[in-house]
């Protein structure tokens, strides 16, 4: 459990503990890393588990019965005897009996059974798979206060603001009945603010937020990070760059939607970077979208929309090389050339207005492909961002030079502790496992799911399936069932509107361009007759609670209208409805054009829809297993990326290492 963490160093800037990781053979990752670190995982699921509960539990008569003097009183003791001794089962225990008990004072919520079951999953370093609508907000609460009590600072780190902001701001009460601070970190909050946030005892924050912290925190302090370093400077006299510092180490993180974190988001590398301005390459990029313009697809360059990749043929970079010597200057270089003229064809078809990206108070804003939510200070690099700025008629922004770089799976393995949570990890589990070092533990639902999954059904082409959309949403909306309709991007959000309301079926969008509307649209959601079209951003985390009477009526209604490249992506936005025992259903209605099936290399299941059923099919069992084959290789592809991320960043310390340089964090 977290016994190694009560023993770290005390929770300073001076210290800032995080561990090391350590760099094993293949033999080593096999024998220790693979076989024997399994065995714990097990033994915790299979036999300490139910015993754990029942002593939980037990405890409910004796502290329900307390006063408020008394519930305090053992309050304080616990926390002596959590930072006194070591986190074994009966004082963790009593620690989560304490915490169900105050919730249910102050929250109005107990903590079920299978609630207790998650936080000691987590509590042991594992990732909690809960259904969607289980309470895993509550969940977490048990195992970062009791960390918290027993004086182990803790990081509750999820996918967005929103979610941060509503759950610190909802959980806030339960911690500080409890005598714990709680902080939450948000996008925009200045260095003073931050470090506030990052001294509570436990800290709500964003995956983004936190590693760039950590990466600010790693330039401050340059090549000074040994703890006898550390705390050398800490007491000399005048220590500045500590005090810059917002961060106070490592220690215990609970990440929420962790395959979303873990997995999905870890594609990309995390940079940190500073402007400069080079008015010559504005230029240069301008000529460099003239030229890509005029060469031909198939013939120049051979495009890959699937995979994400591009390239040139001997044809293309020999009509380049024609083409640019006009130009000169930078233009002599052929690596330079090339690799200019790439990132222009790249600009031109593989990033796309109102899906990739938004025009934001006449700026190019990038929107997460994987929340929907956008993130105006992240910029793409090596010119890619100011050619598509260049594209949409926009002025150029200044360059960003890289300062220093690492990625999720190199950040999150230096947390002492690291465990998480989730509706959707089975199917990561072995990549969660292999580069964690997290098991994956399910929990069984309080109450019988009632979510039912109808027929859907698929079309040759996107006409015929909006039409079916509108259909199956007036149908829905007349018996007076909430409707949500997903979407994979703005523009089809946008796209689903107009055709809504060509056939006078009133609605609200929830896209990148509502984002400030987000808690107010996700509130109503539930209402009767409330249709909703949201992207992603109504995927994960997002609770729609039914107003009354709409149980009575089938509950919640969720249309998908494009299956994802992962099929996880799906499962979190079906499981918007069916949440704790309501009723709810979900269906979905797909076409030939969705990126999925547009982009794949399927021809023989495209032509059979085509020919066989031109008014549409329904998604049997053998459409189902090809669709899944389809995500199943795009998701493959996305795991090769994060296994190429993982090797670089390896290299990159074997040559450091070699070079004589020290420092392990960049």
């Amino acid at each position: 459990m977290l016994q190694t963490l009560q023993n770290a160093a005390p929770a300073s800037r001076a210290f800032r503990p995080e561990r090391v990781v350590p760099v094993l053979s293949p033999f080593e990752e096999i024998v220790c890393g693979g076989v024997a670190a399994m065995i714990r995982p097990l033994r915790i699921r299979r036999t300490t588990w139910a015993r754990f509960v029942r002593q939980v539990v037990a405890f409910e008569p004796e502290f329900r019965d307390l006063s408020e003097q008394g519930l305090s009183a053992k309050i304080m003791t616990i926390v002596q005897e959590l930072r006194r001794e070591k986190l074994d089962i009966p004082l963790v225990s009593r620690s989560f009996a304490l915490i169900r008990e105050t919730s249910f004072r102050v929250l109005g919520m107990r903590h079920y059974e299978s609630q207790i079951r998650g936080g000691w999953y987590i509590l042991n370093g594992l990732i909690a798979e809960m259904e969607t609508g289980e309470g895993k907000t509550l969940t977490a609460t048990l195992a970062a206060a009791t960390a918290a009590l027993a004086g182990i600072p803790v990081h509750v780190i999820t996918v967005n603001d929103y979610l941060a902001e509503r759950d610190a701001k909802e959980m806030g009460p339960l911690y500080r009945a409890m005598g714990l601070s709680v902080g939450c970190v948000m996008h925009g909050m200045d260095s003073a603010g931050r470090r506030a946030a990052y001294d509570c005892d436990i800290t709500y924050v964003t995956n983004k937020e936190i590693a760039f912290d950590y990466l600010r925190d790693s330039t401050a302090l340059g090549s000074c990070r040994g703890t006898l370093e550390l705390h050398k400077e800490y007491l000399a006299p005048g220590s500045s760059r500590l005090n810059n510092l917002v961060l106070r180490g490592l220690h215990f993180a609970i990440v929420d939607e962790a395959d979303s974190v873990l997995i999905d988001e870890a594609r990309t590398p995390l940079i940190l970077s500073r402007k400069t301005d080079d008015p010559g390459m504005y230029g240069m990029y301008r000529q460099a979208l003239d030229m890509a313009e005029c060469l031909e697809k198939n013939e120049d360059f051979i495009l890959s929309t699937q995979e994400h990749t591009l390239r040139l043929t001997p044809g293309g970079q020999e009509k380049i090389a024609n083409v640019s010597k006009k130009f000169g200057g930078l233009w002599k270089t052929r690596l330079r050339r090339e690799e200019t003229i790439r990132q222009a064809l790249t600009a031109l078809h593989l990033y796309h207005l109102n899906e990739h990206y938004v025009i934001h108070e006449g700026k190019v804003a990038i929107v997460d492909e994987f929340t929907g939510r956008l993130m105006p200070d992240r910029s793409w690099e090596h010119g890619l961002h100011q050619m598509i700025e260049i594209k949409e008629g926009c002025p150029p922004s200044s360059r960003n030079e890289t300062v220093i770089r690492t990625s999720y799976q190199v950040f999150f393995r230096r947390y002492l502790h690291l465990a998480g949570m989730t509706g959707t990890a089975h199917e990561v589990r072995r990549e969660l496992w292999s580069v964690y070092r997290l098991g994956v533990a399910k929990v069984p639902t309080n109450k019988p799911l009632r979510r039912i999954r109808q027929q859907g059904k698929i079309f040759p082409c996107a006409d015929l399936k909006w039409e079916e959309v509108a259909r199956c949403v007036r149908v829905e909306h007349e018996k007076g069932r909430p409707v949500l309709l997903g979407t994979r991007t703005v523009a089809a959000s946008e796209r689903a509107g107009e055709i809504l309301s060509r056939h006078g079926l009133e609605h609200t969008i929830l896209n990148a361009r509502q984002d400030s509307l987000e808690a107010d649209i996700v509130a109503r959601a539930g209402e009767v007759g409330r249709i909703t079209i949201a992207t992603n951003m109504a995927g994960r985390g997002t609770d729609i609670r039914l107003m009354q009477g709409v149980a009575e009526l089938g509950g919640l209604m969720v249309i998908l209208t494009e299956r994802h490249e992962s099929g996880r992506i799906d499962r979190q936005l079906a499981g918007r409805c069916g949440r704790q025992g309501d009723p709810g259903s979900f269906l979905e209605i797909l076409s030939l054009d969705d990126a999925l099936l547009h982009d794949a290399r399927c021809p023989v299941f495209r032509w059979v829809i085509r020919h066989f059923f031109p008014q549409g099919k329904k998604v049997t069992w053998w459409v189902d297993q090809v669709l899944g084959i389809l995500q199943h290789r795009v998701e493959k592809q996305h795991r090769l990326v994060r296994s190429q991320l993982m090797k670089q960043d390896k290299d990159k310390k074997d040559a450091l290492a070699f070079a004589g340089y020290k420092n392990e964090n960049a």
